[in-house]
């Protein structure tokens, strides 16, 4: 979805480390369910049902969103990475936190990720699941930046494209503060 449709111009109240919202609560819901959609026709004809992982934290209320929102039969099952480091920078390396309770071998298994940064989650979940036998993997992911991918990563599903900015809502924090705002909002750099 291009970004400039969802950019908005009236600014709600907003704390003082937050510079202005880039995607409002009404353009998230309706991208989820336009995603939602894509999701049930890609997978109507599959025999088992999808299992959906989300990527803990920042994912969970993307995935409870387009959870609820698709009708074909699905499993919920989550994932904790480690790819940050203690003061928010981004190392590079990936640590399986806590893994999947599902047995992925033989099913369809769709990732879903709050954003793409730098690639490096999502190609080490990619190749994991495909290691483990599964009949395919595809990814959801709700906001991309472009312009910080520094491995190849395929995506099936794609929120939205947003600019190289950090960004805390929906799920995506910043030192867990802001994760349950309803919209996505740009932060103001710390000094």
């Amino acid at each position: 979805m291009d970004l400039e449709f969802a950019m908005t111009e009236e600014k709600p109240s907003l704390p003082d480390d937050l510079r202005r919202v880039l995607i409002d609560e009404e353009t998230i819901a309706n991208r989820v369910s336009e995603l939602a959609d894509e999701i049930n026709a890609a997978y109507k004809d599959i025999k088992d049902p999808l299992i959906l992982v989300g990527v803990l934290k920042g994912s969970f209320i993307f995935m409870a969103d387009l959870s609820r929102r698709l009708t074909i039969p699905h499993i919920v099952d989550f994932i904790a990475i480690s790819s940050y480091g203690a003061k928010g920078d981004k190392r590079g390396e990936v640590r399986l936190l806590m893994d999947t309770r599902e047995n992925l071998a033989g099913h369809h298994v769709l990732i879903v990720e709050d954003i793409l940064d730098s690639g490096h989650t999502l190609a080490y979940l990619t190749k994991a699941f495909k290691a483990r036998g599964t009949e395919s993997v595809e990814t959801a992911v709700f906001l991309d930046k472009p312009e910080r991918h520094a491995v190849p990563v395929d995506i099936r599903f794609r929120g939205f494209e947003i600019p190289d900015v950090w960004v805390v809502g929906y799920g995506l924090d910043y030192k867990e503060r802001h994760r349950t705002l309803p919209f996505i909002a740009e932060m103001i750099p710390e000094n």
